[in-house]
């Protein structure tokens, strides 16, 4: 076989390889991402210690060396699934509010808290696992808001204070505005249980969860919702 046909043939095996090594990249990723979300879910139900990487394994139905292929130990795990958890939300705001938009401030704070709200309603176990390490005020908890948490709050911050400024909120510390939206955001995947007990309301449906942050949006944003373009006001209702 002369020099040239061998070439040939080598590349075609290696495009042939390249989908395959795609789909194996693919694959990889999507377990990791399923490791993390049923991690999330299980620290949210037991706590850092009462939770085992043989349990996570249990919940997806896989063995549990392959998870501690990926995470060598619990505390790895658990700041994979924190970080796993935030990066999506942020994913969000790149997507409902890029930083480098024509969003004034208080738009911008209205679709990221809007986005963190959605997030929490899909996924309520989140609230829970952060719920878990906050009751305990862990070193996870120190090494969560360092790593973690100080990058948001280095971009809303300044997005409150431009909204304060221009007499669009409340003048209080910004800090304790952020922390007002936290608690708002999460009611329904903190309350939800309760809250069907009480009323038999459900924080699953559609409906409730509308009207939950329809309630939310013009208590907080609805003095100045007509001054927003139509999209933000749209973006509440997604």
């Amino acid at each position: 076989m002369d020099m040239a046909k061998g070439e040939k043939l080598k590349s075609g095996a290696e495009r042939r390889g390249r989908p395959r090594k795609r789909a194996e990249q693919q694959r990889a990723l999507e377990t990791r991402g399923a490791i993390l979300d049923a991690a999330i879910a299980e620290f949210a139900a037991r706590g850092f210690e009462g939770a085992s990487i043989r349990a996570i394994a249990d919940r997806l139905g896989l063995q549990h060396p392959l998870i501690t292929y990926h995470y060598r130990s619990k505390d790895i795990l658990w700041r994979a699934a924190a970080e796993h958890a935030f990066a999506q939300i942020r994913e969000g705001w790149d997507t409902s509010a890029p930083e480098n938009s024509d969003l004034p401030p208080l738009a911008r704070l209205r679709e990221e808290y809007t986005t963190l709200f959605r997030y929490t309603v899909a996924f309520p176990e989140f609230h829970r696992f952060m719920r878990q390490e906050a009751m305990s005020g862990s070193p996870r908890l120190k090494w969560v808001a360092e790593t973690v948490l100080a990058p948001l709050l280095e971009r809303l911050i300044p997005q409150i204070v431009a909204a304060q400024k221009q007499g669009l909120l409340p003048l209080v510390d910004p800090i304790l505005f952020h922390y007002m939206m936290v608690s708002l955001t999460t009611t329904l995947a903190g309350f939800g249980p309760e809250m069907q007990m009480t009323s038999a309301l459900s924080a699953k449906s559609p409906r409730v969860v509308e009207a939950y942050w329809r309630l939310v949006d013009e208590t907080v944003f609805g003095k100045y919702a007509q001054e927003l373009p139509a999209r933000i006001k749209e973006a509440g209702k997604r």
